[in-house]
């Protein structure tokens, strides 16, 4: 999609490799068959986020592989999109990994380098269960694994009750201080078009969302760039609502009553949703089955509700186990939700406009 990396996790720098084992946190939910065997002993080599999403690939994907199938799971960690990408393409044809897991972005720069093979989906058999929508990216080369949604996140201390509507953002009396994701983010292209539709436009009529946009000007406290320091305006009470913006930021602080964090899916108009894929390079280490098996096992249904549950990601797989309790947060979507509410933004329209968008969008808030 051009010089910019629309891929939301740009503000962690860090990369590391780790032992999934050392990741998982508690006992995979997955034991292995005694008829599994084939896959003993072998290994995958995995490239995954080094953020909060990571962690619970590696806990409730990764371990509970190892678990099922007797391989072992090398992780490698790092914080963005733009950084797996090159990655990939400094090692040229030497094979560094089997299995990458990154935005759908992320994917078509590879795919249109020549750099990845395209799955065989019949080798994928928990494919039938998801939508077609949600099946494949970036030409087919990227398998979905989960959604990346992005909501209102508000104050508890401020709101009683969630907000209903993205015109929420606009009521001053409501939400005197306010957020906004910063402009090379695809939340920030949403929220253009949720602002245009607010207005009585649409994304192809989006002037009317930059004359909204730019009503929220004075209450803007800042674009947020990193969600540690947004959960930590919250704590102090300095931010009253935001967005768009993923819980999945959040998985300790939105649980942690002394931030006063809330999210919502619940807005009338839907959520947006931005579909995250996994690849694997034409130039893999390890063993072509065991690349297939690790995909198929990220689409398991119980597999796809753990993840769901731990990191407030929206599962792919329309048959995904989610316990009645996690039913009950605002912050787990179920199937049933994003099959009613789910928004997929248009990567192909967005890569036509938004370079005019994001400079239109900075210069409102940074004037």
């Amino acid at each position: 999609m051009g010089k910019h990396d629309l891929n939301r996790r740009q503000f962690i720098k860090t990369a590391s490799v780790v032992s999934v084992a050392a990741a998982a946190m508690s006992v995979p939910f997955i034991s292995a068959r005694a008829s599994d065997t084939r896959f003993v002993g072998k290994t995958l080599r995995l490239l995954t986020w080094s953020d909060d999403t990571g962690l619970a690939a590696l806990r409730n994907i990764a371990a509970t592989f190892e678990a099922k199938t007797g391989a072992k799971v090398i992780a490698d960690r790092t914080g963005s999109t733009s950084e797996m990408v090159a990655k990939l393409k400094a090692g040229g044809d030497r094979p560094q990994y089997d299995i990458i897991t990154l935005a759908g972005v992320g994917a078509e720069g590879l795919a249109a380098a020549g750099l990845l093979e395209k799955p065989d989906l019949n080798r994928i058999p928990n494919l039938v269960d998801v939508p077609e929508h949600y099946r494949t990216g970036a030409g087919g080369h990227g398998i979905g694994y989960l959604l990346w949604c992005n909501s209102l996140v508000y104050s508890t201390r401020t709101l009683q009750q969630a907000p209903d509507s993205y015109a929420a953002l606009w009521d001053a009396n409501l939400a005197p201080n306010i957020f906004l994701p910063p402009p090379n983010w695809t939340e920030a292209m949403d929220l253009i078009i949720i602002a245009a539709k607010l207005a009585g436009g649409d994304e192809h009529n989006i002037e009317p969302g930059f004359k909204k946009l730019a009503e929220l000007k004075e209450r803007v406290v800042t674009l947020g760039e990193n969600p540690n320091q947004i959960a930590e305006l919250f704590r102090t009470g300095s931010l009253d609502m935001g967005g768009l913006y993923a819980p999945a930021f959040f998985p300790k602080q939105i649980r942690d009553p002394a931030y006063g964090l809330g999210a919502t899916f619940g807005m009338k108009e839907g959520f947006y949703t931005d579909l995250m894929l996994s690849v694997m390079p034409k130039n893999r280490p390890g063993d072509t089955d065991l690349a297939y098996a690790f995909i198929d096992h990220s689409l398991d249904p119980l597999v796809q509700g753990k993840m769901a549950e731990d990191i407030f990601n929206g599962p792919v797989n329309a048959k995904a186990i989610i316990s009645a309790e996690a039913r009950k947060s605002p912050y787990i979507l179920t199937p049933e939700q994003i099959a009613d509410k789910a928004i997929m933004h248009d990567n192909a329209f967005l890569a036509t406009v938004h370079d005019q968008w994001i400079r239109r969008y900075t210069e409102i808030f940074s004037s």
